[in-house]
């Protein structure tokens, strides 16, 4: 088992990354809305991107960039997703990725681009190319928080997580940060991310494990089950930690396993800042046939807003939990079946006379577990999500305005 240790500075954490993040105008509020992460060596880039069929110009081009196995830097604006505004969406994008490859002496496929924010509007190009000399100059060790802050919209805290461990003799550390409040179920699903490393790796194995972490991670988060058209995860790897590469065996296994607890904090923090949410709630299905049978059903109780504002009202109703599984389209014997409020069992194939004390004090954490005991396999599969409250309606009911 690889150990881990916490470390400061998110996406600068690994060693050769810089970023900064600064306000270029495009929030009403003047609040940071430009962000950069730059490496230097040169890292190898890796993404997964929104199943949205709908999807922004940012998104088409940095899966274009994708096909160069080398990446120098990523760039976000928030505020404005710029999505579904025809062509300007695509010539916008490029218009910045050869102002920035043009800064750093580099070309525009060595380029990930990403956009958050309002759909339908043109992106203002002119005050983010105005900015990006300032964005190049203010990139430092230290300027980690700054992206952060700059890509976030609803959120109301910046994302970060970074961890190192020690394998073959020699450090190597993995940082990210993210964004996403709302419109979050990451299929991939609005969140973006941004992961560094110093690891040495090839892309085909790097794009190849992470998208098995992502699948592991952010796609086991809902906040309010849509999917974005701008959803993206980038991976840059630049080898600084020096040594052999990593090509499988142990040392993969070591990185796989650091990756995906950077990446699972962040989903994590992704729903504890879910929009309006009082709760952070661990969904989890136990005793399935198949871990796709129990991630269906673990999604569809995730997502039920009958069961998502029944722990906002801290109400032990494990009808709700049941009935999700129900219509989950999975095929499972509901007499088998048992539920758990944290520790309390209060369905065993048929409803029990529970103590509703206990179970109001398990509902009134500010982190709870229910678990669904299928009785039927070993297969086991578990979502994050949070409770739907009034505020998720308050902020999404004047999101534009």
């Amino acid at each position: 088992m690889t150990t881990m240790e916490l470390i400061s500075g998110g996406v600068t954490a690994p060693r050769g990354f810089l970023a900064s993040g600064l306000a270029c105008g495009l929030k009403k509020s003047g609040k940071p809305d430009l962000a950069l992460v730059y490496s230097d060596p040169i890292a190898t880039g890796a993404a997964v991107f929104t199943t949205n069929r709908v999807k922004a110009a940012p998104v088409l081009v940095s899966q274009e960039h994708l096909a160069h196995p080398k990446k120098r830097a990523v760039i976000i604006n928030s505020a404005n997703a710029n999505a579904c505004v025809g062509p300007r969406g695509r010539e916008d994008t490029l218009t910045i990725a050869r102002n920035l490859a043009d800064l750093f002496d580099t070309t525009p496929a060595e380029l990930f681009l990403a956009s958050t924010g309002v759909i339908g509007v043109p992106l203002p190009v002119p005050p983010i190319l105005a900015a990006l000399p300032t964005l190049k100059a203010n990139l430092s060790t230290a300027g980690g928080t700054d992206a952060a802050r700059a890509i976030m919209t609803t959120d109301t805290f910046p994302k970060e997580y970074a961890v190192a461990y020690q394998e073959d003799g020699r450090e190597i550390r993995i940082g990210g940060m993210t964004k996403g409040s709302g419109m979050i179920e990451p299929n991939m699903a609005t969140m973006l991310a941004v992961i560094t490393t110093d690891a040495p790796i090839g892309q085909d194995l790097l794009q190849q494990t992470l998208r098995a972490v992502v699948d592991r991670t952010f796609n086991r988060i809902t906040v309010d089950g849509d999917t974005s058209t701008n959803d993206s995860v980038f991976l840059l790897a630049n080898g600084a930690a020096g040594g052999p590469p990593i090509t499988g065996g142990p040392a993969l296994a070591a990185f796989t396993a650091a990756l995906e607890e950077v990446c699972r904090h962040l989903a994590w923090l992704i729903v504890k800042d879910g929009e309006g949410a009082t709760k952070f709630i661990t969904v989890k299905v136990t005793g399935a046939r198949t871990e796709q049978e129990a991630e269906t059903a673990a999604r569809a109780v995730a997502n039920s807003p009958l069961v998502k504002t029944a722990f906002y009202g801290e109400d032990a109703n494990w009808g709700r939990i049941l009935a999700a599984v129900g219509y989950a389209g999975i095929d499972f014997s509901p007499d088998q079946t048992q539920i758990r409020l944290g520790d309390l069992l209060v369905y065993d194939g048929t409803g029990l006379a529970f103590d509703e004390e206990a179970a109001k004090k398990i509902l009134q954490e500010k982190e709870v577990t229910t678990e669904i005991h299928l009785n039927q396999g070993g297969a086991t599969a578990t979502i994050w999500t949070c409770d739907l409250s009034p505020e998720y309606v308050r902020i999404n009911g004047s999101y534009r305005s």
